[in-house]
């Protein structure tokens, strides 16, 4: 993954202290260093004598040129005073990245009276403006610069920006057209392209299988570490040598694939016609790609994938996702739900040391190449993009593992807040029965994120809306 590049434009306005301006420009680039995010930085040191964004339209043409030569991702506007308001606007208006507002809480007026930096009332002023620009915008609570909340705001706007970052040059390696009986699975490419810009690499299943069949019979690196990696990694008792080999080359193909395209995830018509074609089941090359932050979705959900993507891109791609039916409710508990699929889950979650390397359980062929077992619980978020009729959704919810019992397949059993309104938001739509979870709170990032992509709207079940917001303002800190 690439650094997230934020321009760095701290603004101040002439009646207001220039020094004070200056002193909290490098204390609040100091503070945003500390936070051991892999950012990268570009300043305004050399547009002008100070390195600030002041009333100048000179200095508004000159900044955002260099934010367009260095290309940056986003852009924090820190009001150091008052601030420029139709400065910071007009800079926004012409990147049209994500933007971020936020100034240090002014401390008491001198022993005369006078103010240095009366910046809380220039923040009112410069989203007044932001908003007649129609540039959106993230806030960050005014607060002192050690304060929590400008922490919390500030590694939530950057991750924010990554799901930006990754949803809007998204393109998707499809290895296959959808199972002819999941109808559930049909997506629109044309209007994913046309209203989000997101592209579909189509490939067949014959490409895949030549590509798998010429990478089994060479000698590559890439093969040798692949099966390295499942005997080392996985309990393959129960399938042969020459199986190992066979789903290693599927999985490097794969990967190759997606280099070659350009692509960040995968969907893959994973049943049945593969089986027919090679012999075995793909879930296991789904779960060591998902693991190597390439996620795999299964039976060629597109939607799916663009889901992956961004959950991931909300951990700034720290940990890996994975992809679940919506199965079972609880034996026993009424808000328990059964995270399931046929064998897909990352490597890296399983509870056991040496999860099984096993044969399919439900299809007639058996093929192998599933990877089974249950993985790790804990704190989970939940989430969906999807969409019908023109309107796009993303689905947000968070889960906790919980004990079950045993089943097949890869698995983990959750509870939520309140099952029935989940399954009732989902049945009704526009969502399907796939889901996508990672162990890390995306959820905040994600809400934020979508602010910034228009036509999608977010559906947050738990916590809501109003509870994210708060949360964001610094609630529980």
């Amino acid at each position: 993954m690439k650094k997230i590049k934020l321009g760095y434009a701290p603004t101040r306005r002439f009646v207001f202290s220039a020094e004070d301006a200056f002193k909290y420009k490098v204390l609040i680039k100091e503070k945003i260093e500390s936070f051991g995010m892999d950012i990268d930085i570009v300043d305004l040191e050399g547009i002008n004598n100070e390195g600030l964004l002041y009333d100048d339209n000179i200095n508004a043409d000159l900044i955002a040129d260099r934010f367009r030569k260095e290309n940056v991702d986003a852009v924090f506007f820190p009001h150091c005073n008052f601030g420029t308001e139709d400065t910071v606007a007009r800079v926004g208006k012409a990147l049209g990245k994500p933007v971020l507002l936020w100034g240090p809480r002014d401390e008491s007026p001198l022993e005369d009276g006078m103010r240095l930096r009366d910046t809380q009332c220039g923040l009112f002023a410069t989203g007044k403006v932001l908003r007649r620009f129609n540039v959106p915008f993230t806030y960050v609570t005014n607060s002192r610069v050690d304060d929590p909340v400008f922490e919390r705001g500030f590694t939530n706007f950057i991750a924010a920006s990554n799901v930006v970052k990754q949803f809007r040059s998204l393109r998707i390696l499809q290895i296959g057209p959808r199972p002819s009986s999941f109808w559930t699975m049909m997506c629109n490419e044309g209007e994913l392209l046309e209203r989000f810009g997101i592209e579909i690499h189509p490939i067949t299943l014959v490409d895949i299988q030549r590509a798998s069949k010429r990478i089994e019979n060479g000698n590559s690196s890439e093969l040798a570490e692949a099966i390295d990696f499942i005997k080392a990694k996985l309990d393959w008792s129960e399938v042969t040598e020459a199986d190992v080999k066979r789903i290693a080359a599927l999985k490097v193909a794969m990967k190759q694939y997606a280099v070659q395209t350009g692509s960040s995830a995968i969907a893959i018509q994973c049943w049945s016609s593969l089986q027919d074609a090679m012999g075995i089941m793909p879930c296991l090359a789904n779960a060591i790609l998902t693991d190597e932050q390439i996620p795999v979705t299964c039976e060629t959900d597109i939607h799916g994938a663009i889901t992956s993507v961004m959950v991931q891109a909300a951990t700034m791609n720290q940990h890996p996702t994975f992809f679940a039916d919506l199965t079972v409710r609880h034996p026993e508990n009424p808000n328990g739900e059964l995270l399931f699929h046929c064998g897909n889950f990352p490597v890296s979650l399983s509870v056991e040391n040496k999860p099984k390397l096993r044969k399919h359980f439900l299809f007639d062929d058996h093929a192998p190449g599933t990877h089974e077992g249950e993985i790790k619980g804990g704190n989970m978020t939940l989430a969906r993009f999807d969409g019908d009729h023109g309107e796009y959704q993303l689905f947000l919810g968070k889960a906790r593992g919980i004990e079950g019992p045993y089943t097949r397949g890869s698995y983990v059993w959750v509870e939520v807040n309140d099952w029935p309104l989940w399954e009732e938001k989902l049945v009704k739509g526009p969502y399907v029965h796939h889901s996508v979870g990672i162990h890390a709170n995306a959820i905040p990032a994600l809400y934020e994120a979508c602010h910034y992509i228009p036509g999608l709207t977010t559906d947050a079940v738990d916590p809501t809306e109003r509870e994210i917001q708060a949360w964001l303002r610094g609630a529980g800190l």
